[in-house]
């Protein structure tokens, strides 16, 4: 399919397959009045500016950012559809907005630039394209932008995509350098190769590498838009922690007790939401010493402890990553207690890294860590020689932080001295998570610890006085982490008397 031609889907069989001139007139008329215009959403003057700040750093390219297409999940079914990160930063889309758009951005040599961005807008009533087009068609898919429409809402001048391909070509004789992601959209990619040859993506990958890097470095630093929704992402998944803590009396009476607690988050997430920011962790007992454990299908004791790893995706498809490990009757045992406070100093030790000038991201890995070997040498697990050696991380295999945003380890292909090396500065924001993991098998450590896994992650935003944990309000000491799961318990009672 090229790009200069509206691809019409095949009408399923068992639909009505009347194409005459008589019906499609009849599909045409008798429609009321559209809605009014829509007013132009807030991250409008944030995206201008991202755009502006990228045209300088690539001066004559042209830079070709897709949102990507719909992923088959099943034959015919396809996955809710999410842009492309990048897509989304530079043009303040949502949700399931536009799939195989491209935003076009054309720089000269003195820093000046154009973006434009190129969708299918919505068919006019009196087109088939109206109610027999199962990809853009109004029947299908509900109401959709025209061009003026998504001007007004992104602040961005707008084409239809079916003149993606001529404007490519316009550039190109220009000699402007291409930047792009390559395998995004397939059908971009082919159109690229048509205009500048098969080997264009393969031969200056490089080119292209150091594009998609540079627009994940460039989230490094939130501006205040995107800090604010963070801040909402964090409100919303603070409420969905309630949900799970109200739940877990409930939780421990179903065999699968973990997908309670899991589908209270998600029903909060929806609801509150665009949905999950990823898939959540709610590991009860021995499962928590999986660190990816997603499926979710085991029972919820009494006396056990349950890692929840979750967090809320807002409309602006910002989220934030909570992890609290509770005790599922309320209380700690001493082991347990044990465990949760030496992870608790950890983390509290490499917050207090996060507060101090000239700290570098790495140093937050580095201070918790030590208090993880400290601990696990004074409980006489590790001599400080095999602690030297990184034996720990038997016990505490992930790193402490990772930066937040739009994705959930945001800025993942920024350069290693973007990242890891890099002075913490105003505006970021990062995780910091450590853990203790003592699976039930392990015969190396203490009876009384096997079974125990435990994290605690919040979220911290880096300001020109200090940091700030952004998920202080949801309890996370062991006193109020016990009370916070005992009032549960004592309403269900009360409920059930």
């Amino acid at each position: 399919m090229t790009s200069n031609t509206t691809e019409v889907t095949k009408q399923p069989a068992h639909l009505p397959q009347d194409t005459s001139h008589d019906f499609s007139s009849f599909m045409a008329q008798h429609w009321g009045e559209r809605p009014p215009l829509p007013h132009q959403r807030s991250c409008a003057p944030y995206t201008r500016m991202r755009r502006k700040k990228l045209a300088q750093l690539y001066p004559d390219s042209l830079l070709l950012i897709p949102a990507g297409q719909h992923k088959t999940r099943s034959n015919d079914t396809t996955y809710r559809f999410r842009a492309h990160s990048a897509f989304i930063y530079f043009t303040g889309l949502q949700a399931e907005e536009e799939p195989n758009s491209v935003l076009m951005i054309a720089t000269e040599e003195n820093g000046q630039h154009s973006s434009t961005l190129f969708f299918t807008p919505q068919a006019p009533r009196s087109s088939e394209e109206f109610y027999k087009d199962t990809q853009y068609g109004e029947f299908w898919v509900g109401s959709r932008p025209t061009l003026e429409e998504m001007n007004i809402l992104t602040g961005i001048p707008t084409l239809p995509l079916a003149l993606l391909d001529e404007n490519i070509t316009r550039y190109q004789k220009q000699g402007k350098t291409l930047r792009t992601l390559p395998s995004v959209d397939t059908s971009l990619d082919d159109i690229i190769s048509t205009i500048y040859g098969t080997d264009e993506l393969s031969h200056n990958s490089t080119y292209h590498h150091d594009f998609e890097a540079k627009l994940s470095s460039m989230r490094l630093i939130k501006d205040e838009y995107e800090i604010n929704e963070m801040k909402k992402s964090i409100e919303a998944t603070h409420k969905g922690f309630n949900k799970i803590v109200a739940n877990i009396p409930q939780a421990t009476n179903h065999p699968r007790g973990e997908r309670i607690i899991e589908s209270s988050f998600f029903y909060h997430a929806r609801v509150e939401g665009n949905g999950l920011g990823y898939e959540t962790i709610a590991a009860s007992g021995n499962h928590a010493n999986t660190l990816h454990f997603i499926d979710n299908n085991g029972p919820v004791h009494p006396g056990d402890l349950i890692l929840i790893d979750a967090g809320v995706e807002v409309d602006s498809l910002y989220t934030s990553d909570v992890t609290r490990t509770l005790p599922v009757n309320g209380v700690f045992t001493q082991a347990q207690r044990l465990i949760y406070e030496a992870v608790l100093k950890a983390a509290d030790t490499a917050f207090e890294v996060a507060q101090r000038k000239g700290a570098r991201f790495k140093d937050l890995h580095q201070s918790a860590i030590q208090v993880i070997k400290n601990k696990l040498e004074e409980w006489e697990i590790l001599t400080p020689d095999l602690l030297n050696n990184q034996w720990h991380r038997r016990w505490m295999p992930h790193g402490t932080s990772h930066h937040l945003g739009i994705d959930v380890h945001d800025c993942a292909l920024a350069s290693k001295e973007m990242y890891m090396d890099a002075l913490l500065e105003p505006g970021m924001i990062f995780t910091i998570e450590p853990g203790l993991y003592f699976r039930e098998d392990d015969l190396y450590v203490p009876k009384d610890y096997r079974g125990i896994g435990i994290r605690i992650e919040d979220d911290i935003l880096i300001t020109k006085t200090g940091a700030v944990r952004l998920s202080e309000d949801i309890p996370r000491t062991v006193a109020d982490v016990e009370q916070w799961v005992q009032s549960a318990w004592q309403q269900h009672e009360q409920k059930k008397k």
